[in-house]
């Protein structure tokens, strides 16, 4: 039986989670589940699914700036590491998420403000670690940590932020 269209449609993008669509607009990820009759709750790109009691988009959400960075949530995180990682605070970090709660999970994806105290530097060809720390007079370990890398392994091309 399809579901009952009583809200407004979201089409699933990338990165996407019922998680974050949820939090996204003010619902349980229940709601979503019940409203779509989900028998899963994996996702597919693309899909499209009823925002239960919502026949517009929230106003409250900022739309993603492309200088912004995108933070997965790991074991051990809280909003309040995350924050001060970034050089702000728990509270402008949950709202810039749009979050009704400080709670976060494993693999959640977070929005950090492009307006936070860390810029970020592509890695080219010859470019290691201990270079890219001397460049911008900081430490492997504070770039590794910053980053969330376990190695010193670097690929051309990849994002990091940098002090």
């Amino acid at each position: 039986m399809p579901p009952v269209n009583n809200g407004m449609t979201y089409t699933v993008r990338a990165g996407d989670s019922l998680w974050k669509i949820a939090n996204q607009f003010g619902v349980t990820v229940d709601e979503l589940i019940s409203a779509n009759n989900l028998g899963s709750t994996v996702l597919q790109i693309g899909d499209t699914l009823i925002i239960p009691g919502r026949t517009e988009e929230p106003d409250n959400t900022i739309p993603p700036s492309t200088n912004d960075i995108e933070y997965v949530v790991k074991s051990g995180d809280s909003l309040y590491s995350i924050a001060k990682k970034y050089g702000i605070t728990a509270s402008e970090l949950q709202q810039y998420n749009n979050l009704s709660s400080t709670l976060l999970t494993i693999g959640q994806v977070l929005r950090i403000p492009s307006t936070s105290g860390y810029r970020t530097y592509t890695v080219k060809s010859g470019d290691s670690l201990y270079s890219i720390a001397r460049q911008f007079n900081t430490t492997v370990d504070i770039l590794k940590n910053l980053n969330g890398l376990t190695s010193n392994l670097l690929t051309i091309g990849q994002q990091l932020l940098v002090p």
